[in-house]
C-alpha cells in the first residue's frame, strides 16, 4: 500500500474523559471528529502547496495520515493541554514544519512553547516563516481526562 503525498490538511483538537486512558483517548478522537478510522502517525513535514481546508467527515476505516499531539491523565483537577502547530513557510514550493506538544499546564503556556518549536525548526533549516497555525485541547481531569490536538493530511 502507497499512500499518496497528501494535497488538503486540517487542524482539529478535542478532549475526553474515560475509565481507562484507551476510552478518554477515543473518546478526545470523537470530540475532535477524527474517531472510526485508522489513525497513521507520521512525522511533521507538510508538503509543499497543501492547502488547508475545513474539516470534514473522514470515512469510516479509511487509513488517515496525522501528526497529533496527546496528553493523558488520572489526576483529578489536573489541567492537561495538548497542541498541534504548524509553521507555512514563504516560500510555497517549500515544506511546512509540523510540530507537537502537550503538557500538565494550561493552553496559553502550550501555544508558546509550540510557537518557539516551530520558530527553531525554520531557524535549523535557514528558512523563512510566513506564519504558524495552531489547534490545542486544554482538559481539566475528573476521572481519567486526555486532550488531542490533530493536523490531518488528506489526498
Amino acid at each position: 500500500m502507497i499512500i499518496k503525498t497528501p494535497t488538503k490538511f486540517f487542524l482539529v483538537s478535542g478532549i475526553g474523559e474515560g475509565n481507562t486512558p484507551l476510552t478518554a483517548f477515543d473518546k478526545a478522537l470523537l470530540n475532535a471528529g477524527v474517531a472510526n478510522t485508522n489513525l497513521l502517525k507520521v512525522t511533521s513535514i507538510l508538503p509543499p502547496s497543501c492547502k488547508e481546508v475545513r474539516p470534514f467527515r473522514l470515512p469510516f476505516g479509511a487509513i488517515v495520515p496525522v501528526v497529533y499531539a496527546l496528553k493523558i491523565s488520572s489526576t483529578k483537577d489536573e489541567l492537561i493541554t495538548a497542541t498541534v502547530g504548524m509553521g507555512i513557510p514563504q516560500d510555497g514550493k517549500k515544506p511546512g514544519l509540523i510540530m507537537e506538544y502537550s503538557c500538565i499546564g494550561g493552553r496559553k503556556e502550550s501555544e508558546r512553547i509550540l510557537c518557539e518549536m516551530v520558530e527553531e525548526g525554520f531557524a535549523n533549516r535557514k528558512e523563512k516563516l510566513k506564519k504558524i497555525k495552531l489547534a490545542s485541547a486544554e482538559c481539566r481531569v475528573k476521572r481519567t481526562g486526555a486532550a488531542c490536538a490533530v493536523v490531518v493530511l488528506w489526498d
